[in-house]
């Protein structure tokens, strides 16, 4: 699906890209994230021109497709390939010999101006894409804790300043709230249930930005109806910004009519209850997985992904959400992170409803 007309979104102040070190690195290699690549960011922002990509309605996108020299295309189209491959397949190549690179695209708009693949099977025409970026730690981090602590699982290799991501299939959320949202056959509370719980996985992980159209919206037949799933596409913003509103997505006036619909189906307890499930299932996830969520978190904590102010600041927010003067010692975004993941298994562990923080969507 392409992306909505230019008018339809807002540029926000741009994050500064973060190198890929230390730590980090370690953790990727060791979780076999890092690998070698046979084409790089830099390599394809040399392309040779570009044309501005319209949508199906004739409408003008943020996108752009660019075309390289034609004695440099077959070299970039073997190497796109064998980036797809590494990434679907363990680089087993011979399986993905009848794939050819379709279109190249170039979006200048956010932090990580991403060039987006489409590769097409030359059997049956189906397609797919995935996407090339600038590395940046902030998103490397937040696709981490995705793909540990999100019900979602996640593709993506980095090399050097490199960072190749899979496409995240969904309805963008900003496109489902004008088309989809009052549509007679879903079920409503089903939809109200999906945002308490992505609302309350953003704010745990401290993911930023969630506009709606930072995120998509998974739709799968059931046979009692359709189910729904929120599903973060964009982690440019993991843990930078200062402020405790900016990491919980019903605060974005984008989002006001899902906020409204929210309010509308849910009582106080109800909502309450969903959280509390989100919050037990994260638990669950991250006890499932400490051999890559703590080293995670401890080359994140160490890592300077946000200014030091935005950390006290955040850290002074959380302290008096959670009630919990420990958040006011932490010096690192990922201790933050840490410590909100023990202050909920330590009240979930208590007796009683009361002990989780207030219902925040």
């Amino acid at each position: 699906m392409e992306e909505p007309a230019a008018p339809a979104r807002r540029r926000t102040q741009k994050k500064p890209t973060i190198a890929i070190r230390g730590a980090l690195r370690d953790y990727l290699r060791q979780f076999h994230r890092e690998r070698e690549l046979p084409v790089s960011y830099a390599r394809l922002r040399d392309f040779h021109e570009a044309v501005p990509l319209v949508d199906a309605a004739g409408r003008n996108t943020l996108w752009e497709s660019v075309a390289y020299r034609a004695e440099e295309m077959p070299a970039i189209n073997d190497a796109l390939k064998r980036v797809y491959a590494l990434l679907k397949v363990d680089g087993d190549f011979s399986v993905v010999q009848h794939l050819y690179i379709d279109r190249v695209d170039f979006c200048s708009f956010g932090n990580s101006m991403p060039f987006r693949i489409r590769i097409v099977n030359a059997y049956n025409d189906n397609q797919d894409y995935f996407y090339v970026k600038q590395g940046d730690a902030s998103r490397v981090y937040g696709l981490e804790l995705e793909h540990l602590l999100s019900p979602n699982r996640l593709n993506f290799l980095t090399h050097g300043e490199t960072l190749v991501e899979e496409h995240i299939v969904g309805i963008p959320g900003d496109i489902f709230t004008e088309r989809w949202l009052h549509n007679p056959e879903l079920k409503p509370i089903r939809i109200a249930k999906e945002l308490v719980k992505f609302n309350e996985r953003c704010f745990v992980r401290l993911l930023g930005d969630m506009r709606s159209y930072n995120f998509v919206v998974v739709l799968t037949p059931d046979f009692e109806g359709w189910q729904v799933r929120i599903r973060a596409m964009d982690f440019d913003q993991q843990s930078y910004n200062a402020r405790k509103n900016f990491y919980l997505p019903q605060f974005f006036k984008q989002n006001a009519p899902l906020v409204l619909y929210c309010q509308k189906l849910l009582n106080p307890k109800t909502a309450l209850q969903y959280q509390r499930e989100e919050q037990t299932l994260m638990l669950q996830r991250a006890e499932l997985s400490p051999r890559r969520l703590n080293p995670l978190l401890a080359a994140m904590s160490a890592d300077p992904i946000a200014p030091s102010e935005h950390v006290r600041q955040l850290a002074a927010d959380l302290a008096e959400h959670y009630q919990s003067a420990r958040f006011r010692h932490c010096t690192g975004m990922g201790e933050l992170v840490s410590e909100s993941l023990a202050i909920l298994h330590e009240r979930h562990a208590a007796t009683g409803p009361d002990a989780a923080p207030e219902m925040m969507m």
